[in-house]
């Protein structure tokens, strides 16, 4: 008699799981939506494409912030949210509905905005514009407000060493991946997060580089990928082939690269040098 009512105590329990997984399962293949504030920053972000792995591809964005995620600037495509039409130099402070999809399409977000209203439109006067004039020599490259200034650093000091066999390390040995294909130039954030640039908008976002190459006079500019700057945009094909094949032994080489934000203005100047060994 003990015996069974051990086991019947032992099936409820079982039951009472099974439907609390069932309840819980549920849950999770319903939509979570939820009328949010969403505030608009004036100024555009850079975002890059879902199949840009490399980055080297940068995309104006909008640069948002929810009120349940306050201090966290995201960035939407400007037509991510539904019924809202982005305007440069603009602050807008939006009601939306927001949807977390408990289904989300493959390689998509997983949420989705649609306007409920505009809470509030404010424009403001001082918002850059891309910079297209010619960059023939430094002097050429105009800096953004407040700039330069030490927000950036080169991991590991920016040096790197080249062996006989034209494969790279940084100097303290450590590999870094195959030199003309997918080797980076790590950017990392030196600011303090107190100070007001370390999460600040476009403005102060290393998005380009101006090359100053111990070769030529001539300056490039070239994208940036997610975390800092591909090699193979930084070094031409005939640099790349001399460093891999005809370097001295203890030569070493001094680049410059004057970080450039999304409207190709001047952040700051980093140097990097590459050492044969």
């Amino acid at each position: 008699m003990k015996t069974m009512k051990i086991w019947r105590n032992i099936f409820m329990m079982l039951a009472a799981f099974s439907l609390a997984s069932c309840s819980s399962d549920d849950d999770n293949d319903k939509d979570i939506v939820n009328e949010i504030n969403m505030s608009i920053s004036a100024e555009p972000g850079v975002m890059y494409d879902l199949f840009d792995s490399m980055g080297e591809h940068p995309i104006e964005c909008m640069q948002v912030m929810t009120e349940d995620e306050p201090g966290q600037w995201q960035n939407l495509y400007f037509s991510e949210v539904k019924g809202f039409t982005y305007e440069r130099g603009h602050e807008y402070v939006l009601r939306v509905k927001r949807t977390i999809l408990a289904n989300p399409p493959q390689d998509a977000s997983n949420r989705t905005y649609e306007l409920v209203r505009i809470l509030a439109d404010k424009k403001v006067e001082d918002v850059a514009e891309p910079v297209e004039k010619e960059v023939k020599t430094e002097a050429d490259i105009e800096y953004e407000q407040q700039c330069p200034v030490e927000k950036y650093a080169i991991v590991k000091g920016g040096e790197y060493m080249v062996d006989a066999d034209g494969k790279m390390t940084y100097a303290d040995g450590t590999p870094t991946p195959e030199f003309d294909k997918h080797a980076q130039i790590y950017l990392e954030n030196i600011l303090d997060k107190s100070h007001p640039l370390w999460q600040a908008g476009a403005r102060y976002q290393a998005t380009y580089a101006y090359v100053l190459s111990p070769f030529t006079d001539e300056i490039r500019l070239v994208p940036g990928s997610h975390s800092g700057f591909l090699f193979k945009n930084i070094l031409t094909e005939s640099e790349m082939a001399y460093v891999k094949q005809s370097m001295k032994q203890g030569e070493t080489l001094h680049y410059n690269l004057i970080l450039a934000n999304v409207y190709k203005r001047g952040i700051q100047k980093v140097e990097f040098t590459i050492k044969k060994k």
